[in-house]
């Protein structure tokens, strides 16, 4: 759908009827500043025109519009026309009605982007060619990560890898870690007061009385609570301290031993420390003066969090900030936005003037949650818990003004408000204009609408970031997470339960963009789409094992392979198309789905046709989908082809190491079973199939038999394995039985039945008419003799069976 050019017929000529070249492009670039050129754009002949009097995009930074607006034409038309030279334009075809955007073709060539910034619906188009300048909002570190934090920066992770490995982009990819924040002020005080209570050991009496001051003080807490979530939180941590200090109320009335009454002095240590800290701080917090706890705590939680990033196969970030680290450049970076005249100090403290800000012609406020202006609650969690008192909020001008820089109590330098910090940080390492900043959704306002404001403040232009890409929420069983509401799982108990590769094809199943809930359900998709992937990748390799020679690797290709080949080229097509639709990995998911499901058909077929699989189509196939799951860091080490499986604790390919041995004891066994059915020896049978079916699970290893086919080989989770044997031993009984059934009917009776289906038999039982009398066609009688032969079978070994005594 062709939408209307930014340019009516007046200020086309206008604009082009002004001869000196500067004088044109600053004409242009007002022209734009007040059109929408980014929302549903595609070209008119006017675009084209003014495009054609133009060489280059401008240099200078002021005239952002122009700049934009020339290479978003550039993309349209595949590269810059001169003068005179015809300029095609490349289809457009939106997957959504709304907005209109423009998007890639399905060719393999094409690389443009689109991606659903919280800006807007925009093509991609770096500022410096190939090059990608990315800064990521990181954590604030003063407890263990949780799967809040794994949404996003696996999700970032996926998103900067397709970047960098599928699309061929230079990113520079740099984070933060705050390390100066009020909640690791409050988390430090309270940490090193309650360590020091618990060290003086207090008396039961003592420890009761102080107990119940907390809850005195925490009952105050929670009436003023409106939030519901929340306050049933609070609720329940209430009544469970209550009860823990039922115990040792008793012991002290019934004079217990004293081993008792310590243990329930422990108990209620570890049920109330959480109440216990918060009262200490709020009597002794400001007596504190080991400034070094400010820094340990920190330390300790960054720590923490590389190894979890580490854990779950994320890249580290090329350049990693420390807000402790960038204190001179914080302050330089709020007194050029004082200059400015964007700011203001009140009371030793310094805060960005909001309503000057948006005064400005050059500039507007909230831009990303233009509706959250004004937002008390949001605008006091994104001050702190320290700097929401009603003496911090007197001196703000407007409520709704944040923090650049905070008074502190006992620190005469102050420090830093939060989101300065991602501004100075930020604007020190990639300067005036970034093409992506990334963070959670919940970071969209105050903070990163203020990180905008304060930048573009500092820079005095309108461009500070070119895409603002937010992941979406995580749920946990479809409640929201909170840390502060203590409904939360940490990444290093996620890992317990499934692994990092089921933890990321979880994410990748599901939009970056949007609501994720990390449940059983959610997880339980994951591992099928892993299991389902594996299985795959194991019977490829299976196929690529089979001793050839050199000329017996070039098989040649019959319809079915032709057929197979066109669909897996359809399917890359989609996959690229998916990845240019703001990087969709779960259509990207299902094609590959789709395509292996595909690879499956035609291997059965040909194992019903007792044939080999062409195995270079089928190695390129399996090599493609291996290559895309190593960009999407679904594979975490090199692999030639599937996910790899490596030795306990060692880096040791137990594949290649293996698989030779376990060729031989399956040729072994093949060679033995063989002896054995011509024996009619049914004990070396039974000791075959126990040792596929009990002995090589327990070692992570599968073998599957097929009637007429070598066994084929699999290395697997030793645990997975287990599992599948379990539930096979539930559910063999029945299926025996079912089978057994079957078998004992008598090929001339297996028809007789159905008299719903057929009216005439022959002399053997076969069907010869339907059920109107009418004669069945040669291909229906053709597949009931086949079924008729293969009962036939059946029925000769059940009396074989009867005649051993392996049926009693």
């Amino acid at each position: 759908m062709l939408c209307a050019s930014v340019f009516a017929a007046p200020a086309y000529s206008s604009i082009l009827s002004i001869s000196d070249e500067a004088a044109r492009v600053q004409a242009l670039n007002e022209h734009l500043s007040t059109r929408s050129y980014v929302r549903g754009y595609s070209l008119s002949q006017a675009d084209v025109d003014v495009f054609r009097q133009l060489s280059a995009p401008p240099a200078d930074t002021r005239l952002f519009h122009v700049a934009r607006w020339f290479r978003h034409i550039e993309a349209i038309l595949g590269g810059p026309c001169g003068r005179g030279e015809p300029c095609g334009r490349q289809a457009s075809k939106g997957r959504r009605e709304q907005p209109h955007f423009l998007s890639c073709t399905a060719s393999l060539t094409c690389l443009v982007i689109v991606f659903l910034s919280s800006l807007t619906k925009d093509v991609f188009i770096p500022q410096h060619g190939k090059k990608v300048t990315w800064y990521c909002c990181g954590p604030t570190v003063y407890d263990a990560s949780h799967m809040g934090h794994a949404r996003s920066y696996i999700s970032f992770d996926i998103l900067r890898r397709v970047l960098r490995d599928y699309f061929g982009y230079d990113v520079f990819y740099c984070m933060n870690i705050t390390d100066v924040d009020d909640k690791i002020i409050r988390r430090a005080r309270q940490n090193y007061l309650f360590e020091q209570y618990r060290e003086k050991q207090p008396p039961a009496a003592q420890l009761l009385d102080d107990v119940h001051a907390a809850l005195k003080l925490f009952s105050v807490k929670l009436r003023e609570t409106t939030d519901p979530d929340k306050k049933q939180m609070l609720e329940r941590i209430q009544h469970a301290v209550k009860l823990a200090a039922e115990p040792l109320e008793r012991a002290m009335q019934s004079d217990l031993p004293a081993a008792v009454a310590d243990g329930c002095e422990e108990a209620l240590l570890a049920e109330a420390k959480d109440l216990l800290s918060d009262w200490l701080d709020c009597a002794l917090g400001s007596e504190v003066t080991d400034n070094s706890i400010f820094s340990q705590l920190p330390k300790f939680w960054e720590e923490e969090f590389h190894r979890d990033m580490e854990a779950l196969n994320v890249l580290p970030p090329d350049v990693l900030t420390r807000v402790s680290e960038y204190v001179p450049e914080i302050v330089n970076f709020v007194q050029k936005i004082v200059d400015n005249g964007y700011g203001y100090a009140s009371n030793g403290s310094v805060y960005f003037d909001t309503a000057k800000f948006a005064s400005s012609e050059r500039h507007s406020y909230g831009k990303l949650v233009p509706e959250a202006v004004g937002d008390q609650k949001a605008l006091q969690e994104g001050e702190g818990d320290l700097s929401i008192s009603a003496d911090r909020l007197s001196e703000k001008r407007s409520p709704n003004d944040c923090a650049l820089w905070k008074a502190s109590p006992g620190n005469p330098d102050g420090r830093p408000g939060w989101h300065i910090e991602c501004s100075a940080m930020a604007g020190t390492l990639l300067g005036a204009s970034m093409d992506i900043h990334g963070g959670g959704f919940d970071l969209r306002f105050p903070h990163h609408d203020n990180e905008l404001a304060q930048s573009e403040a500092y820079f005095e232009n309108d461009c500070w970031v070119r895409y603002f890409l937010h992941t979406g929420h995580l749920t946990i069983a479809g409640c929201k997470m909170s840390k502060s509401l203590k409904n939360f799982i940490t990444i290093k108990d996620a890992l317990k339960k499934h692994s990092a590769r089921q933890l990321r094809l979880a994410f990748l199943m599901h939009s970056w963009k949007d609501t994720l809930d990390y449940s059983s359900n959610t997880m339980e998709s994951a591992l099928q789409y892993e299991k389902f992937m594996n299985e795959f990748f194991l019977n490829v390799k299976d196929i690529l094992r089979a001793p050839v020679d050199i000329t017996g690797r070039f098989e040649k290709w019959e319809d079915e392979e032709s057929e197979l080949n066109e669909s897996f080229y359809d399917k890359k097509a989609a996959v690229h198309e998916a990845l240019c639709d703001n990087v969709d990995t779960r259509t990207v998911l299902e094609e590959m789905r789709a395509l292996v499901s595909r690879c499956n058909l035609y291997m059965a077929a040909r194992k019903a046709a007792r044939r080999r699989p062409n195995r270079a189509l089928l190695e390129s196939i399996a090599l493609y989908l291996t290559h895309m799951l190593t960009i999407f860091g679904a594979i975490e080490e090199e692999s030639s082809l599937g996910f790899p499986v490596r030795g306990p604790g060692t880096s040791l390919d137990l594949e290649s190491t293996v698989m030779p041995y376990l060729q031989v004891l399956s040729e072994f066994r093949e060679g033995v079973r063989k002896i054995a059915r011509e024996q009619k020896v049914p004990e070396v049978l039974q000791l075959s199939d126990a040792l596929r079916d009990d002995i090589l699970p327990e070692l992570g290893v599968r073998f599957e038999d097929h009637e007429g086919l070598p066994t084929v080989v699999k290395l697997g989770d030793r645990e997975a394995l287990l599992r599948e044997r379990e539930e096979k031993r539930q559910v063999r009984p029945v299926f025996q039985a079912a089978k057994l059934a079957k078998m004992k009917i008598p090929p001339s009776e297996m028809f007789l039945s159905e008299s719903d289906k057929y009216s005439k038999f022959d002399e053997n039982g076969l069907p010869t008419h339907d059920t109107e009398g009418k004669e069945l066609s040669k291909g229906r009688a053709k597949k009931l003799r086949k079924l008729f032969e293969a009962q036939e079978k059946l029925y000769k070994e059940y009396l074989q069976a009867v005649q051993t005594g392996s049926f009693q």
